[in-house]
């Protein structure tokens, strides 16, 4: 039975988990409209547009979101359909999993392992604990470290990181992470990696959030010292990019 995600779901969970940001931001425009006339008139025009501006960065963020995960088809997976999957999958996240259900519906017949390598001494972002608060795990899922995973080498066909691998912010840790991903991935097999990039697109949509993300340079310095290469790069919306990769010298 197919999975259908609810109306807004996507820019109700960024507000559901990220509402202290728009908390501040009210603030910021309350505090600015009371001082403003208290401040010299050359001044009152400059308060206008600071309160303009926050107003604008966050219905862009929130239009461009609402655009992203739940108009787009990016949990549909149909850009997924001329990617090889095979019998074997794994899917790791970093403590909020949206997709593990949606991949075990489009691949009924295929073995779905499932880690998460979320640590709360290292990802201590507010709105990971709160999402982990909304949202189970996917039965069965497996604790793992970015180092280590609890996998034989060359087991899976196919492994899936979207919107986790970010999370790692530590660069020889990240490559550590692609190594162990490259250790576990079957000779033919790939590795499918979805993200925001640190690029122009995401810093219009999310301003200085853009920050948080990485540039595409960094992503091919770190798969390139894992052993992989980009055998595809897949545009969902001007936002999201997903790699496509396989063993450096594996045949397409």
């Amino acid at each position: 039975m197919e999975v259908v995600r609810k109306p807004f779901q996507g820019v109700g969970n960024i507000i559901r988990f990220n509402w202290h940001y728009y908390v501040l931001s009210a603030i910021a425009i309350i505090a600015l409209l009371l001082t403003r006339d208290y401040l010299p008139a050359a001044l009152r025009a400059a308060v206008i547009v600071c309160i303009l501006l926050i107003i604008l960065a966050n219905l862009v963020s929130l239009l461009v979101s609402y655009f992203i995960y739940d108009l787009s088809s990016l949990y549909k997976f149909n850009w997924l359909d001329n990617v090889r999957i095979g019998s074997k999958i794994i899917n790791i996240n970093a403590g909020f999993d949206e997709t593990s259900t949606l991949l075990k519906t489009k691949y009924a017949d295929a073995e779905l392992t499932v880690l998460d390598f979320y640590n709360p001494t290292k990802h201590t972002e507010v709105s990971i604990k709160r999402a982990r608060k909304a949202y189970s795990p996917f039965p069965n899922t497996l604790r793992t470290s970015t180092t280590h995973l609890p996998l034989q080498d060359k087991s899976a066909d196919n492994v899936f990181t979207i919107f986790s691998a970010h999370e790692i912010r530590n660069n020889e840790e990240r490559v550590a992470f692609f190594k162990e991903l490259n250790r576990v991935l079957a000779p033919e097999g790939q590795v499918i990696v979805t993200e925001h990039l640190l690029d122009t697109a995401n810093f219009i949509a999310y301003n200085i959030g853009f920050l948080h993300f990485h540039s595409k340079w960094t992503w091919l310095q770190t798969f390139n010292k894992a052993g992989f290469k980009v055998f595809n790069e897949i545009k969902i919306t001007p936002f999201i990019s997903t790699f496509i990769l396989t063993k450096n010298g594996t045949a397409s």
